[in-house]
C-alpha cells in the first residue's frame, strides 16, 4: 500500500565501492616487500614536498599514495587544520588502513585484519617517527619558528613518508598491498 505520514523507506547504506582500488594506469604494485614501502615513502615525501608537483597536504599525500579519494583527509591537515591534534599524517595512516581492511557493513565491528594491522602501524611508527604516536601537529613542529619554512616542510614530509612506508609494510605482510600512485611532474625539476 500507499505509504503514511508517519512510515518512512528503510534506510540502506549506499553501494560501497570496491575493497581495493582498481589498477590505474600508470600505478605501481611491486612484490619485493623492500621495493613497495621504498615506492609508498617516496610518492608521499613528493606530493608533500611539492617540489615537482602542487604541494598536498599530509594526509592528502597518504590518501593519493594509496589510491584513495583525497577529501575526507584535507581535515587533517595541521593536526585538524588548528595544529592542536595529533600528526595528521600519522592519522590518515590510520584512516588508510581503516578504508582497505575495514568493515563494509557500517553497523559491523572493526575486521580483524584492521585491527592488526593498526597495531603494527602504530608500533612502527612510535620507532620510527619519534615522540608519541598522539603528539599533537604543533608540538612536532615546535623546533621549526616559521611553519611556512622549507626545513618544517621537510621534516613534515619525512613523517608523511614514514606514514606511507608503514602503512606499505603492513599491508604488504598481510598481503593486501594495492598499487601506489604514479604522479606524472606538473613542473620542470630544477
Amino acid at each position: 500500500g500507499a505509504p503514511t505520514g508517519n512510515s518512512a523507506p528503510a534506510w540502506r547504506p549506499p553501494p560501497r565501492r570496491p575493497r581495493r582500488p582498481p589498477a590505474r594506469p600508470g600505478a605501481s604494485k611491486v612484490d619485493d616487500r623492500d621495493a613497495y614501502v621504498a615506492a609508498a615513502r617516496a610518492c608521499a615525501e613528493r606530493l608533500y614536498l611539492g617540489d615537482e608537483v602542487a604541494h598536498r597536504s599530509c594526509g592528502i599525500a597518504l590518501a593519493v599514495t594509496f589510491g584513495l579519494r583525497h577529501e575526507p583527509y584535507q581535515s587533517l591537515r595541521r593536526g585538524g587544520l588548528l595544529g592542536l591534534g595529533p600528526c595528521g599524517a600519522l592519522q590518515a595512516g590510520v584512516l588508510v588502513l581503516g578504508e582497505l581492511l575495514g568493515d563494509p557493513d557500517p553497523a559491523g565491528p572493526p575486521t580483524p585484519a584492521l585491527r592488526e594491522a593498526v597495531g603494527r602501524y602504530r608500533a612502527e611508527l612510535e620507532a620510527s617517527a619519534g615522540g608519541s604516536f598522539d603528539a599533537s601537529c604543533n608540538e612536532r613542529t615546535a623546533a621549526f619558528p616559521q611553519f611556512a619554512s622549507r626545513p618544517r616542510l621537510e621534516h613534515c614530509a619525512t613523517l608523511a613518508g614514514a606514514a606511507a612506508a608503514g602503512i606499505a609494510g603492513v599491508l604488504h605482510d598481510l598481503g593486501r598491498s594495492v598499487p601506489i600512485a604514479v604522479v606524472p611532474a606538473e613542473r620542470p625539476v630544477v
